[in-house]
């Protein structure tokens, strides 16, 4: 994570983005023999992971999660979105519409 931070130096942040993407993840990618989470989810096209991502203006990455594709874009906002220097609009898909999401980016 202390790559992407060094990425932006100054963002431009009159607007913030944050989406989520789903990632293939090959069929022989689970059962390693560690403890750590290894955020692979499983989905009906298989093996995926998910990436939420936060991007300035500029369309810089300024905070990113990755988790298994399993779970939901508003599971992970809350999370996301305490990370962002404050901006002047942030824009958002449908994934991210309900009133605790609203709530914590007015406050």
């Amino acid at each position: 994570m202390t790559v992407f931070n060094r990425l932006v130096e100054d963002p431009d942040t009159e607007w913030l983005f944050i989406d989520g993407s789903y990632i293939k993840a090959h069929q022989d990618c689970t059962g390693a023999a560690t403890k750590e989470v290894e955020a692979i989810g499983k989905r009906r096209a298989g093996n995926t992971s998910k990436i939420h991502l936060a991007v300035d203006a500029y369309g810089l990455s300024i905070a990113f999660r990755i988790t298994g594709g399993d779970v939901h874009d508003s599971t992970e906002a809350q999370a996301l979105i305490d990370e962002l220097p404050t901006g002047g609009a942030l824009v958002a898909d449908k994934g991210y519409d309900s009133e605790r999401i609203r709530e914590q980016v007015d406050a």
